[in-house]
């Protein structure tokens, strides 16, 4: 990895931090030596990148990337265009919303809607989502080109659960089954007793850059229901693809949806 890309590395690794951290545990996560994870932090706290606090000395994210992200919301307004179908269908289905752009290599979560319920699928933002036991990730890996999903399959199938499948022809059978259907279904691949269902906000040449994805604890939420919420949530991925891309159709919006069952 280049120089560039260890420092970006870092920033990756702090901004995932839920606290503040110290130059030791920030070199241990990034398995660098201290000296060069000290010359990395330093060079982007002058830009604004990380903060150190004085009286700590302990990093956090700086102020930078906010202000990049809000420039690129400025100019390509995914949230804004994307959050009021989010909204919509976590309150037609009472469960967890949440959207996932990819972004440096990943796809992660960037905007979450909680489910009302006090039994709920909790999602944080900047959450990972592996490709392969993540209802998001196969809805993003299924209308890819070939070769990525090959790579994908490719790499290391980490197992989150005893439900992961890490079985490549059974991956590849999920992806053509998704690819047919518009949406995804998982079952407990990345957290037991989690159902979900996602669906591809794709780009006009047909290549998604994001999912919109429905969680629910498993114990509430049965296969028959799963179907139709994958539906809705295809519906909401298309209605965001649409308006963000200047494809609506005129008096387009979020689109009404009744309570699923």
């Amino acid at each position: 990895m280049s120089t560039i890309g260890k420092a970006l590395s870092l920033l990756d690794t702090v901004s995932r931090l839920q606290e503040e951290a110290g130059l030791t545990d920030i070199a241990r996560l990034c398995t660098l030596d201290k000296a060069t994870a000290r010359r990395f932090l330093v060079e982007l706290a002058k830009h604004g990148f990380v903060e150190q606090d004085q009286v700590t000395r302990k990093y956090r994210i700086g102020s930078a990337p906010v202000r990049l992200a809000r420039i690129r919301e400025t100019r390509y307004p995914l949230l804004r265009i994307a959050v009021p179908h989010i909204k919509a269908l976590a309150q037609a289905s009472a469960e967890t919303v949440h959207l996932s752009e990819f972004a440096g290599g990943s796809l992660a979560t960037i905007h979450v809607e909680d489910s009302p319920r006090a039994h709920r699928v909790i999602v944080e933002i900047g959450d990972p989502l592996p490709y392969h036991a993540t209802a998001s990730g196969l809805a993003y890996l299924a209308f890819r080109p070939a070769e990525e999903i090959e790579a994908a399959l490719a790499a290391g199938l980490e197992r989150f659960t005893e439900y992961t499948v890490t079985d490549t022809a059974r991956l590849r059978e999920q992806l053509r089954e998704t690819a047919k259907r518009g949406f995804s279904i998982s079952r407990q691949g990345f957290e037991a007793g989690v159902v979900s269902v996602a669906a591809p906000i794709r780009a006009p040449g047909g290549l998604p850059i994001g999912c919109v994805a429905v969680a629910a604890p498993m114990a509430r939420v049965q296969d028959t229901a799963l179907p139709g919420l994958g539906i809705e949530a295809a519906a909401a991925a298309r209605a965001i693809s649409e308006q963000y891309y200047g494809l609506e159709r005129p008096a387009a919006g979020p689109a009404r949806r009744g309570r699923i069952a």
